[in-house]
């Protein structure tokens, strides 16, 4: 049987990745005003949780370059906005696959700053986030032509493997930097914005590590 809180993260799921991929898919001033209210949104939810800490201002100067690098491989970076896609379903399904098999495995605790966080959990991660990149190249001509990626298709490779494997652990890293945050300043979500799952800043924790990582990678190799 399905608690109340779950339904209600599935329903607001269900809701929230279609408006964003509307946004996503429609062009350049559709995402950037998109961007702009998720970057303010989550700075008012990293000042209501800072309060008057010392790490207030450098966590905003954080999200600031965070938003930029997902602005990047939106709008400037090569190839479209293959990358973008990728990277965000790696941190969405590393995030549902931690979700499902903390839930249902449980198993030892990874870490006291965030007790929900297990073993099994960081596995359910990688292995979800790999089943979605087998799919994504699997079935690439579909998804290209439902996003208007104008990449030509791709082939599955072992330095896609590798980047899932490193985007993945980058998202599980960053969810457990807010939760450490969040556990300084006694509080248990970000906010409240979206049922079930608490504030934005909950939500996009991995993705916030994820680009700037792999913007840094991206110029540090090429």
């Amino acid at each position: 049987m399905i608690n109340k809180e779950l339904q209600k993260r599935i329903l607001s799921s269900l809701i929230i990745l279609p408006v964003a991929l509307f946004f996503i898919i429609k062009g350049t001033y559709f995402f950037n005003f998109f961007l702009l209210i998720c970057l303010f949104v989550s700075i008012y939810e990293w000042h209501y949780m800072s309060q008057k800490k010392e790490y207030k201002i450098p966590g905003i100067i954080f999200l600031i370059l965070s938003f930029y690098t997902a602005y990047y491989f939106r709008n400037e970076f090569y190839g479209d906005y293959l990358y973008f896609i990728m990277i965000l379903f790696i941190c969405v399904f590393t995030d549902i696959g931690g979700y499902v098999f903390g839930k249902f495995f449980k198993g030892p605790k990874l870490t006291k700053i965030s007790p929900k966080k297990t073993f099994s959990g960081v596995i359910g991660g990688y292995l979800f986030s790999i089943i979605f990149i087998i799919l994504f190249f699997n079935y690439f001509d579909f998804i290209s032509e439902i996003t208007n990626i104008k990449t030509k298709a791709q082939e599955l490779s072992f330095n896609n493997f590798i980047l899932t494997i490193f985007i993945s652990t980058v998202s599980q890293f960053g969810d457990i930097v807010v939760s450490y945050f969040k556990r300084k300043s006694k509080i248990k979500d970000t906010g409240k914005i979206i049922p079930g799952h608490g504030g934005l800043l909950d939500r996009i924790d991995g993705m916030i590590f994820a680009y700037p990582a792999a913007y840094l990678i991206y110029k540090i190799l090429y």
